[in-house]
């Protein structure tokens, strides 16, 4: 069944947007320099970059949330990343593009991602994200995705009801919280998708590069 076309898309950040995956990496590596460990190979990391702290942590050390180290390692891997931002991290290519012709459209763009404003707010605007409508981050409300608040205030940020917005996300929590705020929700399989299959994430769409968005929207029109 044709998704109902937006009036808004909303998208993740980080595996959607953009390629941050290299600085978080470098982060979770400078924790293993600290233990006397060599860096771990990057494409081990990458797949559990959207995962922030947590998932970085447990891919680089095997220390998880409730370990007695977890939190001081947090600590130091988030001033670590905090520092070097956007060293390496850039837009997937057509990203640029694709969001101009949204524009073009009038469509409005915004984003929600679950990495904290501290490093939301200074990232967005140096890695060309800007011009967004709305960014919501992962402690704007009380609660990061999978819940649906975030969602919810982004659409209530742009005056749209959630069912006139689109989701779109590389994490199986994208999924959850786009359906949860009742809001069509897209798979974006060029990003970092942890250890899951995104066709298994039961989406409305799955696309494998970002232009393929615009061809889910159907003909401009004229």
């Amino acid at each position: 069944m044709p998704l109902r076309p937006p009036r808004a898309i909303l998208f993740d950040l980080d595996g959607t947007l953009a390629d941050t995956a290299p600085d978080l990496a470098a982060a979770a590596n400078f924790l293993r320099s600290e233990h006397g460990l060599e860096p771990a190979p990057y494409e081990v990391l990458r797949p559990v970059a959207s995962a922030g702290a947590r998932g970085l942590i447990g891919a680089a050390l095997d220390i998880h949330p409730g370990h007695a180290e977890y939190e001081s390692l947090k600590v130091r891997f988030l001033d670590r990343y905090e520092a070097n931002m956007v060293a390496h991290s850039k837009l997937f290519d057509s990203i640029p593009d694709m969001l101009a012709q949204l524009e073009a459209r009038g469509i409005a763009w915004g984003i929600v991602t679950n990495k904290a404003a501290r490093f939301t707010d200074a990232l967005v605007p140096q890695i060309g994200l800007g011009h967004a409508a709305c960014v919501v981050s992962g402690d704007t409300t009380p609660h990061p995705k999978p819940h649906p608040a975030p969602l919810l205030e982004a659409a209530k940020r742009l005056q749209l009801a959630p069912e006139d917005c689109w989701y779109v996300g590389d994490d199986l929590r994208d999924v959850q919280a786009g359906k949860a705020a009742g809001m069509p929700t897209v798979a974006a399989a060029w990003g970092y998708c942890g250890h899951t299959a995104p066709a298994s994430w039961d989406a409305d769409a799955l696309l494998h590069e970002p232009q393929k968005l615009l061809e889910l929207l159907g003909p401009s029109p004229t």
